[in-house]
């Protein structure tokens, strides 16, 4: 009897080790939440709301998804909104009070003049207050593309903005070096304040396109889209003072890119790049940290919207894994509440979940 007994418990280990290990290294797959959406470029969830997704429209709407369905607007700014290429309504970001204090941000061109616009809001009744918006922050743009866009809360409870170099190609006026503009910047604004002013934490960047702390770590995940040769990842690791330098327009990825001067900071290079033989233009994601899918447990997921193209990196650091999934026209990541799920946005109109 021992020896049966030992033999069965034997199988009964054999059989959950390879179980575990299946789990660990199944094909991760795409099932869709919605479908029929207008040029999709963010998604998001709200604190106090589980079962909610708010998906941000490049032409100037936020849509509610539930039970996979679009359920009506949250608010409507595509009258204020210029719209179209790199322009649009680019970033939504809820107060991590927003089931107490339902304020919430948006980052938008505005019509008539391009200027990037960070405006507050406030909810009631499960929609925007369209005359509650304030104007926190307003910065010129010259050219109409590389304007940044994604707006996060970070572990500092201060709210995170990335913009891009103002545009054209190449930096032609030098602005991501400059820190004397916001432009081609990473910088943080306490909105307690009724007017916060810019603090700068980062400059020498291109066109920051999604970027996310890790819920683990605090570390700050970039995706950067680069000029014509060279897509990158950048990490800020959270334990990181003083001002850093990402390297554009000196650098592009790890490669010397002109002749112009490093501004100042200490410069930090990209944890990982590709080039265009890849793609031709990063979209940044997240840290996994959920359990849904184990094959991507504790790695950066991020992709490119040119090629659909999704790769994983290990959070620690280390070598690109091209994940066996892809999305057309892919303009960003999203994640549920607690981690648990993680999105894909389609510009076609589609969001995604990752699933086992």
């Amino acid at each position: 009897m021992r020896g049966v007994s030992l033999a069965l418990v034997i199988l009964v280990a054999a059989t959950a080790v390879t179980a575990a290990l299946a789990a660990g290294t199944a094909t991760p797959k795409l099932a869709v939440v919605v479908r029929g959406l207008s040029s999709p470029v963010d998604v998001v969830q709200a604190p106090g709301e589980p079962t909610r997704l708010y998906v941000v429209e490049q032409p100037g709407r936020i849509r509610i998804v539930q039970g996979g369905r679009v359920r009506g607007t949250f608010l409507d700014v595509s009258s204020l909104v210029v719209a179209g290429g790199e322009q649009g309504l680019l970033g939504l970001a809820f107060s991590p009070g927003y089931a107490r204090d339902r304020t919430f941000y948006v980052n938008y061109t505005a019509r008539g003049d391009g200027s990037t616009r960070v405006v507050r809001y406030r909810s009631a009744n499960g929609r925007a207050l369209p005359g509650s918006a304030q104007e926190i922050l307003r910065v010129a743009q010259p050219y109409s593309n590389h304007n940044g866009g994604n707006l996060e809360f970070g572990p500092d409870g201060k709210l995170w903005v990335g913009l891009g170099d103002g545009g054209s190609g190449g930096d032609p006026e030098n602005r991501a070096q400059n820190p004397d503009v916001l432009l081609g910047k990473l910088f943080r604004l306490d909105v307690r304040q009724a007017k916060p002013t810019p603090e700068l934490v980062a400059i020498g960047l291109r066109n920051p396109w999604r970027y996310s702390f890790d819920r683990a770590t605090g570390d700050l995940w970039i995706g950067d889209v680069g000029q014509g040769e060279i897509e990158e990842i950048d990490r800020l690791p959270r334990a990181t003072t003083g001002l850093v330098n990402f390297g554009w327009n000196v650098y592009e990825g790890r490669s010397r890119f002109s002749d112009a001067t490093l501004g100042p900071g200490t410069l930090i290079q990209p944890i990982a790049q590709y080039t265009h033989a890849a793609g031709c233009s990063v979209t940044g994601g997240f840290v996994y940290r959920g359990n849904a899918v184990p094959r991507l447990k504790g790695r950066y997921v991020f992709g490119d919207y040119c090629s659909g193209t999704i790769w994983s990196i290990a959070a620690r650091g280390g070598a690109l894994r091209r994940e066996p999934v892809k999305v057309d026209q892919l303009t960003s990541f999203g994640e549920s509440l607690n981690g648990a799920t993680l999105y894909a946005v389609s510009g076609g109109g589609t969001i995604y979940r990752f699933a086992r």
